[in-house]
C-alpha cells in the first residue's frame, strides 16, 4: 500500500506539481481522510466498552479495557427471542441480495435501449427517469404503499424487493455510461454474429463496470439497513435492523449492546465499500471508451 502511494505521489509530481505542492496536498488529503474516519473509530471502541466507560464524563474516545461483554449480552437476549436469529439474518440477506443484483439487471437491461437505439418515445421515456430523480422516497410512500396493497404484496418481502428495482437513479446512471460505448464496438459484435443478449451481457456490461458497482455501493446499504416500515408486519418476515432496533430500545441499561449493534450493522457496508472502491477508481479511470 505504501509503495502504491509513494508511487502515486512521484507520478503526481512528476506531471504538474513540484515537490512541495504534493505533499502539502497529500497532506491536506490525509489530515481530511483521518478526520473522517474518526466516527467509525468511535463507534469500534464505543462496541468494546464496559458500561462504567460509557457513562464516564467527560466521554473518553478510545477505550481503556476492552471487553466482549456487550457481544455477549447480544448474543444472549437474541437467543430469548422466539424467532431465531438465524431468520432475521436470512430476511435481510434475501431482500438484500435480490433487491441489489435485481435492480442492476433490470435498470442496465432497461438502459441498453435508452443509450443505443433512437425509438418513438425513448426521450420522453428517459425525460420521465430525470424528472423521478427529483422525488424523494418519503413523498413516494404513499403511492408505494397503494401500489403494493392493490398488489396484495403487504407483509411479504416483495413490499421492499419490488421498489427498490424501480430506483430512477440506476438507470439514469447506466444509460450515460452506456452512451460512452463507440456504436462501431457494438456494430463489429453484430457483424461477428452476436445477439443482442451477447452483445449487452459480454461487451455492454463488463465496458460500464465502475456504474454497477456504484450501484451496489449505494443499493446495498440502504436495503442493509431496511427494517421493513409500514409494508412487513409479521416477525417471521422481519430484518436484522428490526430485530436489533428493538433490542436497543430496552433502555439505557443496554447501551452497551445498542454500541454492539450499531457496530455490526454499519461493518457490512463498509466491508463491501473497502472492497468495490479499488474496483471503482480502476474502472473509472480506465474506462470510458468514445469514438
Amino acid at each position: 500500500m505504501v509503495v502504491k502511494l509513494m508511487s502515486a505521489f512521484r507520478t503526481t509530481r512528476k506531471l504538474n506539481r513540484s515537490f512541495t505542492v504534493s505533499f502539502l496536498l497529500f497532506a491536506f488529503l490525509a489530515l481530511f481522510g483521518a478526520f473522517m474516519a474518526l466516527p467509525l473509530l468511535y463507534a469500534v471502541n464505543n462496541a468494546f466498552k464496559p458500561l462504567d466507560e460509557l457513562f464516564i464524563f467527560p466521554p473518553r474516545f478510545f477505550v481503556n479495557n476492552p471487553t466482549f461483554d456487550n457481544f455477549y449480552d447480544l448474543v444472549a437476549l437474541m437467543g430469548n427471542s422466539w424467532v431465531p436469529l438465524s431468520r432475521y439474518i436470512a430476511n435481510t440477506l434475501l431482500i438484500t441480495i435480490i433487491g441489489t443484483a435485481g435492480h442492476i439487471l433490470l435498470a442496465s437491461a432497461a438502459a441498453y435501449p435508452l443509450a443505443k437505439y433512437h425509438f418513438p418515445g425513448s426521450k420522453a421515456l428517459f425525460a420521465i427517469v430525470v424528472l423521478a430523480l427529483m422525488f424523494s422516497g418519503h413523498v413516494t410512500a404513499i403511492p408505494n404503499y397503494m401500489v403494493m396493497s392493490w398488489l396484495g404484496w403487504i407483509n411479504t418481502h416483495a413490499s421492499i424487493i419490488v421498489p427498490s428495482l424501480a430506483f430512477p437513479l440506476g438507470l439514469f446512471l447506466m444509460k450515460q455510461f452506456m452512451e460512452q460505448i463507440p456504436t462501431a464496438l457494438l456494430e463489429a459484435a453484430k457483424i461477428d454474429g452476436a445477439n443482442e443478449y451477447r452483445i449487452y451481457w459480454s461487451i455492454v456490461m463488463p465496458n460500464v463496470k465502475p456504474a454497477w458497482l456504484t450501484l451496489m455501493i449505494l443499493q446495498f446499504p440502504a436495503l442493509w439497513g431496511t427494517d421493513g416500515g409500514s409494508f412487513i408486519y409479521s416477525e417471521n418476515l422481519k430484518t436484522l435492523h428490526y430485530a436489533l432496533g428493538q433490542i436497543t430500545a430496552g433502555g439505557i441499561a443496554r447501551a452497551g449492546v445498542g454500541a454492539a449493534v450499531a457496530l455490526i450493522l454499519m461493518i457490512v457496508p463498509i466491508t463491501l465499500f473497502v472492497i468495490s472502491q479499488s474496483s471503482v477508481i480502476q474502472t473509472m479511470a480506465t474506462s470510458g471508451m468514445k469514438e
